[in-house]
Order: C-alpha cells, then structure tokens, then sequence
C-alpha cells in the first residue's frame, strides 16, 4: 500500500541530485542526516550518513529539530496569503493544516520536510545544492510503511529498530549522490 503515489517502489526514482562536484565528495553522502518524528514530538528514527561536526547531543538535537519545525509550520502558516483564518502562533497545527513548507536552505546545508497525513514528519538534511527532494521523502516514508508499519512486531511510538528498514534506507540513500 502506497500513500503517495505509484504503485511499486520501483516506480519511484529519486529526484536530482546536486551537480557534479557539488556533493560532499564521498559517494553515497548526499544525505547528512534523517530525522523521523511522529505526531507527538518523538523522534522515532535518527539516521546520520556524513556530519562532520557534532556540536549538541543527540537529544538536544532532536528537540531543537522539533522545536525549529513546529515554529516554522506555525510562521507559514500565520503568513499565508490565501487564508483568512491565521489562527494563534504557537499553536500546534493538524497534519495538513495550513500552509506548508518543503524545503529550506542555508549556505552550508538544505533541509527538505515532509508530514504524512497520519503526522509522521521525515526532515532531511543535505548539500545545499541538492534539488527537491518531496519524491525522494515520499519513497522513504513508504519504506517506513512497508517495513515499520506493517510490521507486527512494532510498538507505535517506540524507535524504530528494524533491521530491514535500515538496510533499504540505506540503499536508497546512497542513491541520492
């Protein structure tokens, strides 16, 4: 079962890469880091592939991950041109309310953002020249499907553990070069 479009994952392609001698230099290290959160601010998944400096500990980070995507979710939303209904900041959005993001970028990384409709959110962060990455998020959360979801010996909000999940994220990521 697919959420997103298509019918098979072999359908999906992940979407282009950054230019020749953009990336980082190391085949397969495109991707820095992948954070999967669910709808209550847990961080389900923290997956790095290549980050040079680690400045805060794990949970700091994570919190500061959330922290940064609840108030730009909450900013988009209260800027949005098109609604009438801006609502307070700082209050908690439902998945799909409001305006939303897809992607930012800085001049030493790019973070791409994806909430499904259950409120599974997937950030990933990358070479600031990588292009749009929404096809690739979309492949990723239905291997979450497929392999997290689905699988019955999964708690729902405890992190994810499953050995089949890592090994094919790990192939598809190092198809992002």
């Amino acid at each position: 079962m697919q959420f997103f479009g298509g019918s098979a994952a072999a359908e999906m392609t992940p979407s282009p890469a950054a230019p020749p001698g953009t990336a980082t230099g190391l085949a397969g290290n495109n991707a820095n880091m992948l954070y999967i959160f669910n709808r209550n601010g847990v961080c389900l998944l923290y997956r790095e592939w290549h980050r040079p400096l680690h400045t805060l500990d794990a949970q700091q980070d994570q919190k500061l991950m959330f922290g940064l995507l609840f108030s730009l979710r909450s900013f988009t939303a209260k800027v949005d041109p098109t609604s009438v209904d801006k609502g307070n900041l700082g209050v908690p959005l439902l998945p799909g309310q409001g305006c939303s993001f897809y992607s930012f970028r800085t001049n030493t990384y790019k973070l791409s953002f994806m909430e499904s409709p259950s409120g599974i959110k997937l950030i990933l962060v990358t070479h600031p020249k990588t292009g749009d990455l929404r096809d690739a998020l979309r492949y990723m959360y239905n291997l979450y499907v497929e392999y997290v979801v689905k699988n019955p010996l999964y708690v729902p909000g405890s992190p994810i553990k499953c050995e089949l999940f890592n090994v094919n994220l790990d192939q598809y990521v190092k198809t992002l070069i």
